[in-house]
């Protein structure tokens, strides 16, 4: 007979997180995933990261495909995602059916022409570039992105966030780290809930 711990554990839920994150070459969209996957190793979270892109990296459309689990991942490919990050009309045309009932998807307004229309996923929006505008910075957007991420999915630590960064910029620009931190707190501040699944 199985002790009550046993059954209790073999009844939790693991953690699992399935994104994408979509706009334009040059948005910093392989970056922001990068940066998270980072994050959640420093966390000592199982993660895969996959980007895509279009034949000109600046200016055509790039992806990025990360998954987030305290377990093994079998494989990188996802078709379903628990979270889109979108940052351009064409990303959004393509990937918000593909947000699982119950998702979320985060979005930046100034590059949108027609609003998300699910009613079964909560949408929220970041203008990242009046948060990047407010830090003096045009190369944090992507943080302030970030930011809105992290706060609507409270997994990763800060602490271990800021490492993900310093991992990820390199040593000739350490001296954005703290302006990427600052871009991803004000991004955490301005995060707007436009509607909760149903």
């Amino acid at each position: 007979m199985k002790s009550n711990e046993a059954i209790a554990k073999k009844k939790q839920k693991y953690m699992k997180e399935e994104i994408i994150i979509a706009g334009f070459g040059g948005q910093g969209v392989l970056s922001m995933g990068k940066i998270l996957a980072y994050s959640a190793i420093m966390q000592d979270l199982e993660v895969t990261w996959m980007p895509s892109y279009g034949p000109e990296m600046r200016g055509g459309t790039a992806n990025v495909c990360v998954i987030v689990s305290d377990r093994k991942i079998s494989s990188p490919i996802i078709t379903k995602y628990d979270t889109a990050i979108i940052l351009n009309q064409q990303s959004l045309d393509k990937f918000e059916e593909r947000v699982k009932p119950g998702g979320l998807l985060i979005y930046d307004p100034s590059g949108i022409t027609r609003k998300p229309v699910r009613n079964d996923i909560s949408i929220c929006s970041i203008d990242a570039i009046e948060v990047a505008a407010e830090v003096g910075n045009a190369k944090v957007y992507n943080m302030a992105v970030l930011g809105a991420y992290l706060k609507m999915r409270a997994y990763l630590e800060m602490g271990n966030v800021v490492k993900g960064l310093e991992k990820s910029i390199p040593a000739r620009y350490s001296e954005l780290i703290q302006k990427n931190r600052e871009a991803i707190e004000k991004g955490m501040e301005k995060v707007k809930i436009l509607s909760e699944s149903k």
